[in-house]
């Protein structure tokens, strides 16, 4: 986009997006898809780093995004708390800083997690959520995205600090959140996430915006693909493990069932990650008693293959198990109920849990893309000032 006559005029420039808490680069590969160039990243965890660094590259020359020989990485490794803001801009434009630039970013959930340990902002990846938001405003993007779990709003404790914080930043932001559902945007999970979108009130005309009577403005469901699909669907009930000649209901979407993530066991072999997943130690059939659909258990959930899936959390307190096979789920499988293709390939051998830590942690990519473009067409409309 670029300024003229106070009326911006599309061109065919990406707009630059710097990438926080990045992980293997979901949101990113949304953003991407959507028409943002991600230009800056940044990761701590060493394993989130590699894994990123082997995804992105094979999924960007996959899709013809990466010039011949070269290699993506996370640009810097650091915590966010340790880079200064100057640090940043140097980093991901030199001297020359673009008139529109984005930020994003998941900050760490695990102390909003009702599966967590719900220390909240005073934890010490909880606090990664003001860091972030301070950020923000030192950095001054054009907008920014941030995501996180619904125990952000819904833990009463955690509701006031988080809507205190957007308060403040507010000042210089224009700012509207909702909770979404992956299910509905066609992601074969039930997985609610809260994203909160903010716009530059130096940066933009906003007088064109009229929230409504509850202060919203941003359009975040233009994109969903299936509304309300927990109850329009007659979703199939648990069946013993094993149950041969199950047909699927013909009104569910294959879309929205993890069948459409699961490879064939003579597939194993072929398809990168996929035979790559943890065995069930001990007696086979202390498992076999858990139905196929059976997701009601605090751990060792036998998913349906006709349905989707609670999460795509995987490991520690949530097991996921294969729902006709004596296993759990493989890598290819969890990054395929993330809306992964196939073309992201983790070359690193072993290092299951942190392989499946990331996975989990991720952004599903089409809600990212969903989100992302409609960020980017809601911008377009928008006066540069």
């Amino acid at each position: 986009m670029e300024r003229m006559d106070n009326k911006i005029v599309n061109t065919n420039e990406p707009i630059p997006v710097l990438s926080f808490f990045t992980g293997g680069g979901f949101m990113d590969m949304g953003f991407i898809q959507a028409g943002f160039d991600v230009i800056w990243t940044n990761e701590i965890e060493p394993a989130f780093a590699e894994f990123y660094g082997q995804g992105i590259t094979s999924w960007k020359r996959k899709h013809k995004l990466l010039p011949k020989g070269q290699n993506c990485s996370i640009s810097n490794t650091n915590s966010i708390k340790e880079i200064s803001s100057d640090t940043i801009i140097s980093e991901a434009f030199g001297d020359k800083v673009p008139s529109l630039f984005g930020v994003i970013g998941g900050p760490p959930c695990q102390d909003f997690s009702i599966n967590g340990n719900l220390e909240g902002f005073k934890g010490e990846r909880g606090s990664l959520t003001d860091t972030y938001l301070c950020r923000i405003l030192e950095l001054n993007p054009s907008f920014f995205i941030m995501e996180n779990v619904t125990g952000l709003i819904r833990v009463k404790k955690n509701a006031k600090h988080f809507l205190d914080l957007l308060n403040t930043i507010s000042e210089e932001y224009l700012i509207d959140w909702e909770v979404l559902n992956s299910l509905e945007f066609g992601i074969p999970q039930s997985r609610e996430r809260i994203f909160v979108v903010g716009l530059n009130r130096k940066h933009f005309d906003l007088s064109s915006i009229c929230p409504d009577l509850k202060g919203k403005w941003f359009p975040f469901h233009e994109k969903q693909k299936y509304a309300n699909p927990h109850k329009k669907y007659k979703w199939p009930q648990a069946i013993a493990f094993g149950t041969k000649n199950i047909e699927k209901p013909k009104d569910i979407p294959l879309q929205l069932c993890l069948e459409s993530c699961l490879v064939p066991k003579d597939k194993e072999s072929t398809i990168s990650n996929a035979d790559e997943y943890f065995n069930l130690l001990g007696d086979k059939r202390r498992f076999s008693v858990i139905q196929e659909g059976e997701t009601n258990r605090p751990s060792f959930k036998r998913l349906h293959r006709y349905k989707y899936s609670p999460t795509a959390c995987y490991g520690n307190n949530e097991v996921h198990l294969h729902p006709y096979q004596h296993r759990r789920l493989s890598v290819r499988e969890a990054l395929r109920i993330q809306g992964v293709d196939d073309s992201y390939v983790l070359t690193t051998q072993n290092l299951l849990s942190k392989k499946f830590k990331m996975i989990g942690n991720g952004v599903p990519v089409p809600l990212a893309k969903a989100v992302a473009e409609t960020l980017k067409e809601f911008i377009d409309k928008l006066v540069i000032l």
